[in-house]
């Protein structure tokens, strides 16, 4: 084989090696940022959050409390819809009256069953329970006219 020929097939194998070893820096570093963008909230995250006692914002507390703590699987999401319930977002949780009544939480089942004051204490054994502020906060939000803010 001629030497100028096994010298231009190193040459470009060398490229493409070079080439190859760049893609593989530029995924590693992309994995490494969007891994860092994470924005899970945890159990422990929003047990840390501490609900206001006023003005509470159903977007800022009382969704993210709903998404960690109720919509898991097979339970209050818009697919599983346990006990025909879904709380993934303001129209639905709000949608029936007699699960929350605006400006009285003594009369919504969710308080009911969030302070185990009904038949389905939620949430059932075995599942993380709400903190005394997230139940608090949830019934001032009810309080406050379960507004969608």
């Amino acid at each position: 084989m001629n030497s100028r020929f096994l010298r231009n097939i190193f040459e470009t194998k060398k490229s493409d090696m070079k080439h190859f070893l760049s893609i593989i820096f530029l995924i590693a570093i992309l994995a490494v940022v969007f891994s860092a963008c994470d924005d899970t909230i945890t159990n422990q995250d929003i047990d840390s959050k501490v609900i206001p006692a006023s003005n509470v914002s159903f977007g800022e507390y009382i969704q993210p409390v709903f998404q960690v703590k109720c919509n898991n699987a097979n339970c209050h999401n818009s697919r599983d819809r346990a006990g025909g319930l879904s709380l993934d977002n303001h129209a639905e949780t709000t949608s029936d009256v007699l699960i929350v009544f605006p400006g009285v939480p003594d009369n919504s089942k969710l308080v009911w069953s969030i302070e185990g004051r009904s038949t389905s204490p939620m949430p059932p054994v075995g599942w993380p329970p709400l903190t005394k502020n997230q139940i608090t906060g949830i019934r001032t939000w009810i309080k406050e006219g379960a507004k969608n803010n």
